[in-house]
């Protein structure tokens, strides 16, 4: 799309040309490492591509160089690792990233100023990094990419009401007025910080859609049909953080009560490895499913690929609580993408998308309904192949080159705000 392309001015009814972004400058801010996190990632070579320049913030990898520097993108990382901690280690992690960062920006505002500061949430409080490019007259976008409340809850079990989920709260609606724009993931997420924190036209969605390049779509018609011998495995395929709240757990339950009525049913796990794996693997010898799950390690997004098409089947098996009612997993989009039939709780933050049409549900947290559901795809699988295919169409709506095109306008409009002042 050219700069020239009207777009709607959000806010506006009015329609206004599009403005190049070329030439500008952007220092994007982000408490993690690069180019591992995928969606700073993707952010970055949406703006190198329209010709903007950018100054990169974020966190040490420890393989890659402190600094690098090529043609109008430069890259500092800052001297710490993003590891789990107790919540001193965070506090001081956080605090000593916010002051150097901030530090950075203020320097070089000063030898030339900058357009726009593009901010990463976790955590909120981060937007303080670009204060003082603001008051030069830099444009600043928040990018929300989960509500810390509704993660402090799953995470920690917290309920609305206690302190530490409260405290949350009000960082989140004081970080956002710090901001110019706020971008989040989904519709759900844009919900809920415009009941909470701003109006609903302050926030613009960009969907965590997966990299075409890497995933390439695929027709549902170039699935084969499941065997229904022993000598055929069936292949349930779970990929992704192993963490409590994503509910591994919850598959290996159903795969358990699935284990006489689809006798080649196999579940393969790919992530890194936690704490919480060793104990959902440990409770696999209990039940003597050591021949039927298998934990594969982690992969990179390319190796992923080949792994969803040997698969015949995805599984999200999210349970319910205030982060996953909330979230829409891009693994949904990886195994649609690659024309793979996908199982998915049924929960706002994907029926928001989806449909009975579209997707395959179960009720979120229930293993017996989950393991019905994995039943019925398997003696139907036709039938899962029709509503994949209508989930592709969901696919397309959202693919990376229609999400990019929508973070490229909200840049866009909102520099030409700056423009028309």
């Amino acid at each position: 799309m050219s700069a020239l392309t009207s777009v709607a001015h959000l806010g506006s009814q009015t329609l206004v040309p599009r403005q190049s972004l070329k030439g500008k400058r952007v220092g994007m801010v982000l408490f993690s490492t690069y180019p591992a996190d995928p969606r700073p990632r993707r952010a970055v070579e949406a703006l190198l591509n329209e010709g903007m320049s950018m100054d990169l913030i974020c966190l040490q990898d420890g393989s890659s160089p402190s600094r690098e520097s090529q043609d109008h993108f430069n890259i500092v990382r800052v001297p710490l690792t993003h590891r789990r901690g107790n919540k001193l280690s965070y506090l001081y992690k956080y605090s000593a990233f916010i002051a150097l960062s901030a530090a950075i920006l203020a320097g070089r505002s000063v030898r030339q100023r900058y357009d726009l500061i593009y901010v990463h949430n976790m955590p909120d409080v981060l937007v303080v990094s670009a204060l003082l490019p603001k008051l030069l007259g830099a444009k600043v976008i928040l990018d929300q990419h989960d509500p810390m409340p509704e993660l402090m809850m799953a995470i920690f079990n917290r309920q609305k009401t206690s302190r530490s989920v409260r405290l949350l709260t009000w960082l989140e609606k004081w970080s956002i007025r710090r901001a110019d724009r706020v971008i989040t993931v989904n519709i759900a997420c844009k919900r809920i910080f415009s009941s909470r924190s701003c109006s609903k036209e302050k926030v613009g969605v960009v969907m965590n859609s997966p990299a075409e390049e890497i995933f390439p779509f695929r027709p549902v018609g170039s699935c084969p049909r499941p065997g229904r011998s022993a000598s055929k495995q069936f292949v349930l395929m779970y990929h992704g953080s192993l963490v409590e709240r994503n509910g591994l757990d919850l598959a290996v339950d159903a795969l358990e009560r699935v284990r006489r009525t689809i006798p080649s049913a196999q579940l393969r796990i790919y992530g890194r490895k936690t704490e919480f794996l060793e104990r959902v693997m440990t409770g696999v010898l209990q039940k003597g499913l050591q021949t039927r799950v298998h934990y594969l390690g982690p992969k990179t997004l390319k190796e992923l690929v080949d792994e969803i098409d040997s698969c015949d089947l995805g599984i999200v098996p999210n349970p319910r609580n205030a982060f996953t009612e909330i979230n829409t997993p891009t693994r949904i989009f990886e195994y649609l993408a690659l024309g793979k039939p996908v199982i998915a709780p049924d929960t706002a933050g994907i029926q928001d998308y989806f449909d009975t049409e579209s997707l395959i549900f179960f009720e979120s947290g229930n293993c017996e309904d989950l393991a019905r559901t994995i039943e019925q795809v398997y003696s139907n699988y036709p039938t899962a192949l029709k509503t994949a295919e209508q989930g592709q169409r969901v696919y397309l709506a959202h693919s990376w080159s229609q999400e990019r095109e929508k973070l490229v306008g909200l840049v866009s409009d909102l520099l030409q705000e700056r423009k028309l002042r």
